[in-house]
């Protein structure tokens, strides 16, 4: 089973290259909003890592924050001993409900393979046959199939053991109404006192959970940060199949104990 708790509080030695990894649709914009915000305040550069082309990128000399957004950093990186890395994931289900939204409207800019043409789809793009599909629970599974597969498929592959990884759920930082559990990711990325201090400050100012809550944060991308929407909005149908088809995955995640979830929701209104 894959281990998805902080695997270790302890810093790596002489920590340089502090690292925020992803996935699509699960919590990218608001750990996106509060890297900026810190890196502003901090004055420490942050770098986007989309491929292997972008390693020249990180400075020689001094810290840098090192940001991507789909659960990948390449292995030069991974093969250093001064990185820490934080990775957030999601509850699978809540991706698929949130991507599925999503996906109907998203723009260009960042999501490119929603707008090409695609043969295997007669010539429609993402966009346009999803838009296309009568009935949510449809429209569910197609997602389900493309970009949802993908994005589990992402989640599924990190290198969970790794020393200089640490894994935080989506669901407990928007529980993390104190910033504590913020706070030992910012020890393990090395911050100074005074840096981790900024930092959760930043954190709690954009949560989510925030009371004023940040309202570029809402501009279109995020249509709720609501937790285990699954349990309301999932159709049964759907569960039943994704129970079937990604079970396993939900239980090595640690979002599952058995395989028996979806039956348990054959009694609600779905």
């Amino acid at each position: 089973m894959t281990s998805v708790a902080p695997i270790s509080s302890q810093n790596v030695p002489q920590v340089r290259l502090m690292c925020l990894a992803t996935h699509h649709k699960g919590g990218t914009v608001w750990m996106k909003q509060i890297i900026k915000a810190v890196s502003v305040e901090c004055n420490i550069p942050w770098i986007g890592i989309w491929s292997d082309a972008q390693v020249r990128n990180i400075p020689d000399t001094g810290p840098a924050f090192l940001v991507n957004w789909h659960g990948w950093f390449p292995s030069a990186l991974w093969d250093r001993d001064d990185i820490a890395v934080l990775h957030i994931i999601r509850d699978p289900r809540d991706i698929l409900l949130s991507g599925c939204e999503y996906h109907h409207h998203a723009g260009k800019k960042g999501e490119e393979f929603l707008h090409m043409p695609r043969q295997d789809l007669g010539g429609r793009t993402y966009q346009q046959t999803i838009a296309s599909i009568d009935g949510l629970e449809d429209k569910l599974l197609f997602e389900m199939r493309e970009k949802h597969a993908e994005t589990l498929g992402e989640m599924r592959v990190w290198p969970y053991h790794h020393p200089a990884s640490m894994t935080l759920r989506y669901e407990d930082l928007m529980n993390d109404t104190n910033g504590d559990l913020f706070r030992s990711a910012m020890v393990h990325w090395g911050l100074a006192p005074h840096e981790q201090d900024i930092a959760v400050s930043i954190f709690l100012e954009k949560s989510l959970f925030a009371e004023n809550k940040d309202r570029s944060l809402r501009a279109g991308h995020v249509q709720s940060g609501e937790t285990m929407r699954w349990r309301k909005e999932l159709p049964y149908a759907v569960g039943k199949v994704y129970a079937q088809e990604f079970g396993n995955d939900l239980i090595a995640l640690g979002y599952e104990k058995t395989l028996d979830w979806a039956q348990a929701m054959q009694g609600d209104m779905h």
